[in-house]
Order: structure tokens, then C-alpha cells, then sequence
């Protein structure tokens, strides 16, 4: 044998011997680093023998009565202090032992990191905050799946807002104007109407897509809300993600995320979206909920500071896109406890937003609906996006309204004489007209043509 021939020959052998080496290599069992479980307080899981980042998910083992396999509940890394990890579990833990072992999700044969379910197929879907379906009409078909965080879009890039979008509501389209890409804030407390009004929206809007996200309300309130407010015409363009209120802090925080994703997945394929979120302050309660548990000091009312970053950064990710693109216009509700509008979350909202919309419970408790305080309301891109005209008019209704509420009491006690304040006179007489302007019906849906018909039938040819 030749030289040549001695070394192909042993190039051959060893490739032979690699081809084998490697074949062994892939079937052999991974090394899989796992953590345990040291401590259990509340809803906190401290771990150790785990590295991860903080939003890591990890499967925690649990132990279960005849079960032959090993039983998981899911959870996500919150923090970490040393050498230990905070873990928050996504749903209440049954069975948890002490040194119970902890694995990262992607071990367990899942995705190297939670994705969600995207695009056309959720449509007419309710889905929960991880992206199961709650509605009982099987998977999710038709979809794709995608982290729960997106690019955050330059500022500069964005497209300025131009153009006004109708919501179906005779009052914002004609006094209280919304942008295509605004982001507005419902300042209300419990139970002056915010959901029915939310629902005419989702109803009666133009936009191509509606986003719900119910977050930290009744269970009870979800199924109302989707079969009596939205109704099946409102549930054909929309997705719906509900996170109740008896849902962990970090499902009610993942719920609020995951409809600003779904609706900038849907910008992102150039249409208009109408994100509706009810609401900011359980999103805020939610994330008081981790921060203070995994140690966070309080700080504004029992808020520690991370709740006030979250809220922006949340808010932040609506808005038009790219020239040319899509649009998400969205509403957030604002629970103001008390009715009292200086509440921390409702400030610290009402400096983020671009305007903001007060329902009066005043107003509701004698019948008037929608119960919006057009003196307290306003949006902050309107004299952008409608004419001179439009503006003016608003304007001269707001003061005939307002003149109007400053003299109520002695108008009711017969103290007002006509003749001496012309303003007065315009506002006492045109008070009937101005207040069934601002009434609507919760299955009447008003145009932005018919709306400002309605507007300068009231108020047009008055002098300024």
C-alpha cells in the first residue's frame, strides 16, 4: 500500500469513528440544571440553584395524588437577591414541597421563552393571559406565535396624528374629537357606566380591529361585557383577552401586555386598531402586587416607584406607526377611588395620556347617559385633527354648558331674571337642546357627520 492510499484510509476510519461519535452524542440525555425550592411566602417562591433573567419562565414540580408523571405549574422569574431567585407561579399552586424542583420552561420541551398566539386566527376569540382559549371553541387555528415584548418604534419615525377617527359616541366625535393613534384616558368610578360606554366604542367604531383587555375585573363582568356590551356584531373584529380579578397579579400583567401586543401585531400589518384596556389601575394594583411582595419599599399611597415606570411603558407602546402604516387608538378606564380624580395612578395617567374623558357620577345617578362631564373632559390633539369651525363650536357649547351649571342654583330657586347677562339667556334657553345633545342610547350609534349636524343644529349661527 502506497503512502496515499495508508492516509485516505485513515481519513476514512476516522471520519468513520466522528459519523459514530456524534450519533452517540445526539441521542444522549441533555444535562438538564434545575433549582429548588427553599422558601414559600405568600405568592413569592424564593429558588436557589437557578440563574435565569428576570421574565424567565420556569416549571415548578409539584407534587400530585396518583398521578404517574411528574405534574408542573408554570411561573416566571420576578427578581433575584444573591443567589436566590424570586419566582411568582402564573396560577394558585396545589401540592408545593419543600425542595420541590424548579426547571427552566425551554428544558421541558417547550419554547426557549413564552410566545403567544398572534394575528388574524384570534379573531372573534377570548382568550386568557397566556393565550389559552376561555370561550370553549377549541384552538386557536390560523395563527402565529410571538414574545410578548415587541421593538420599541423610534418616536421620530412615528406618523404625527392628522386625522380623527369615530367612535360611534355623539359627544366625543362632535365636543371631544379623538385622533387616529390618540391615547385616551376614562376617568370614572364604580359603576357610573365606563363598560357600557366602552362596548358602544367597540360597536359603533370604524377602526378595522377592536383589542379588549380585561384586566382585574369580575368574572362575571367578562361574560357580561363580551355577550350583552360588545355582542356577537362586536365580537366578529375583536380579541379579547380577560384576566380577572381572582387571576394572579402576574397573569393580570401579562393580560395588559399581551392585547398591546396583539394590537401592534395588527398595526404592524398596516390596519387601525382600537385598543380598549379596562383597566390601567388593576394593571397597577397588579404590578404593587409583585413589586411589594418580592420586597419593594411603598412609596406614593402604597405604590412603590416600579409602578409608576410600568404605566408609560405600557401606554408608550400604542400609537400610529410609520408613515403609511397602522394606528393604534386606544382607551384606557381609570378607576378613581372615591371619585377622587388626584388619586396617584389617575395623575400619574393623566400626565402620560392625550386627554382624558370623566364620567360624572352625578350625572349618572339622575340618568344622564353617557354620564361624560364635558366641563372636566378634554382631548388634547383635537384643534390638530377637525376644522376651525368644529372647534369653535365646541367651544361655544362648552361655555353656554358651563355658564349654565355655575348659575343652576339660582336658576332651580327662581333668582334668575332674564335680560341681564345675554350669555345667560343663550344658555338658559338653549339648555334642553344642549342636554339631549350630550344622551345617547346604548344601541344607538351616532357618525361623525351626524354628530356635527347635531352640533350646528345646536349651537350653529350663534355669535361667538
Amino acid at each position: 500500500m502506497s503512502p496515499l492510499q495508508s492516509t485516505e484510509s485513515r481519513q476514512q476510519h476516522w471520519s468513520f469513528v466522528l459519523q459514530k461519535v456524534r450519533a452517540r452524542v445526539q441521542q444522549a440525555n441533555t444535562v438538564v440544571h434545575s433549582g429548588r425550592v427553599v422558601r414559600a411566602t405568600g405568592m413569592v417562591l424564593e429558588v436557589v440553584g437557578l440563574e435565569l433573567p428576570v421574565g424567565s419562565a420556569c416549571r415548578v414540580e409539584v407534587s400530585q395524588a396518583q398521578a404517574q408523571e411528574p405534574v408542573y405549574c408554570e411561573a416566571e422569574v420576578v427578581g433575584f437577591a444573591g443567589e436566590r431567585s424570586f419566582l411568582m407561579p402564573l396560577e394558585e399552586i396545589h401540592g408545593l414541597t419543600p425542595g420541590a424542583r424548579v426547571l427552566p420552561l425551554q428544558s421541558c420541551g417547550q419554547f426557549e421563552g413564552r410566545r403567544y398566539p398572534m394575528g388574524h386566527g384570534l379573531l372573534g376569540r377570548v382568550v386568557d393571559g397566556t393565550g389559552q382559549p376561555l370561550d370553549n371553541k377549541g384552538a386557536i387555528q390560523n395563527s402565529k406565535f410571538a414574545p410578548l415584548t415587541a421593538k420599541t418604534l423610534n418616536p421620530m419615525l412615528r406618523a404625527p396624528i392628522e386625522d380623527s377617527i369615530d367612535v360611534g359616541i355623539r359627544t366625543i366625535n362632535a365636543l371631544l374629537t379623538v385622533g387616529r393613534g390618540q391615547r385616551m384616558g376614562l376617568f370614572a368610578g364604580s359603576g357610573v357606566g365606563k363598560s357600557m360606554l366602552l362596548g358602544m366604542m367597540a360597536r359603533f367604531t370604524t377602526a378595522d380591529v377592536i383589542v379588549v383587555g380585561l384586566i382585574g375585573e369580575r368574572g362575571r363582568e367578562v361574560q357580561d361585557f363580551i355577550n350583552n356590551i360588545l355582542g356577537a356584531e362586536g365580537l366578529q373584529r375583536a380579541v379579547v383577552v380577560a384576566a380577572p380579578a381572582d387571576t394572579s397579579p402576574l397573569q393580570r400583567l401579562q393580560g395588559a401586555s399581551y392585547a398591546t401586543r396583539i394590537a401592534e401585531d395588527f398595526r404592524d400589518q398596516g390596519l387601525n386598531v382600537l385598543l380598549i384596556m379596562d383597566s390601567l389601575t388593576r394593571y397597577a394594583m397588579a404590578q404593587r402586587e409583585i413589586a411589594l411582595a418580592i420586597g419593594e419599599p411603598p412609596a406614593t399611597k402604597g405604590y412603590p416607584p416600579s409602578v409608576f415606570a410600568k404605566l408609560p411603558a405600557l401606554v408608550e407602546r400604542a400609537g400610529n406607526g410609520p408613515q403609511g402604516g397602522g394606528s393604534i387608538t386606544a382607551f384606557y378606564t381609570v378607576l378613581t377611588e372615591g371619585d377622587d380624580q388626584q388619586d396617584p395612578i389617575a395623575d400619574s395617567a393623566r400626565a402620560i395620556l392625550d386627554g382624558h374623558i370623566v364620567l360624572s357620577r352625578n350625572l349618572a345617578e339622575s340618568g344622564h347617559y353617557p354620564a361624560i362631564d364635558v366641563e372636566a373632559s378634554i382631548s388634547r390633539v383635537m384643534t390638530s385633527v377637525v376644522p376651525l369651525e368644529q372647534v369653535q363650536q365646541a367651544q361655544k357649547f362648552k361655555k353656554l354648558f358651563s355658564t349654565y351649571q355655575r348659575n343652576r342654583d339660582l336658576i332651580s330657586v327662581g333668582a334668575y331674571s332674564p335680560g341681564h347677562d345675554p350669555v345667560l339667556d343663550q344658555a338658559v334657553n338653549l339648555y334642553p337642546r344642549m342636554e339631549a345633545f350630550l344622551q345617547q342610547q346604548h344601541t344607538e350609534g351616532a357618525d361623525q357627520v351626524s354628530s356635527l349636524d347635531a352640533l350646528s343644529h345646536v349651537i350653529g349661527g350663534l355669535p361667538s
